[in-house]
């Protein structure tokens, strides 16, 4: 199993957080709560992280986070999934993660087929990458992608 050790990541994205005076939210679908669960051991997170919601089943992300019915393993709902977990936590900045965790293919993707998506104070955008291993190793790699891009997110000008 591929593991990173996050916690340096996850202290600088804290501290450009507060810095900022940025608050983050998190929707996951593939990780199922791993990713808000690495930014919750981050520094002072009572501060700026304004909480995270798990949602697995297609109707939850539609329901309870605005995603527009169809498949869930693209671009499109990475992107409405942060937009979504922006506005139900009143957040300056959200990430979410959903794919094909494996270990056999869903929705036509292949296992490892990850998007990312993220809002930033309302710009949105999104990532695919297509990790390798068994179930286990892509959720890690998922996880420590979407610390990376958070750090990328916060970096000032």
């Amino acid at each position: 199993m591929t593991k990173h050790d996050d916690r340096e990541l996850v202290e600088l994205i804290a501290d450009r957080l507060q810095a900022r005076g940025f608050s983050l939210a998190a929707a996951e679908s593939l990780t199922c709560g791993w990713l808000v669960s690495s930014l919750g051991r981050g520094p002072d997170a009572k501060t700026w992280l304004r909480g995270g919601i798990v949602a697995y089943q297609s109707e939850v992300k539609q329901q309870v986070l605005g995603v527009t019915p169809g498949p869930v393993i693209t671009a499109r709902c990475a992107e409405e999934l942060a937009v979504g977990a922006a506005r139900v936590f009143a957040a300056d900045l959200a990430i979410t993660t959903t794919g094909a965790g494996g270990p056999g293919p869903e929705e036509g993707e292949p296992a490892g087929t990850v998007y990312l998506g993220w809002s930033v104070e309302g710009a949105v955008g999104s990532e695919r990458f297509e990790f390798d291993g068994d179930p286990d190793d892509i959720l890690s790699q998922t996880v420590y992608a979407a610390l990376q891009q958070l750090e990328v997110l916060l970096r000032t000008e």
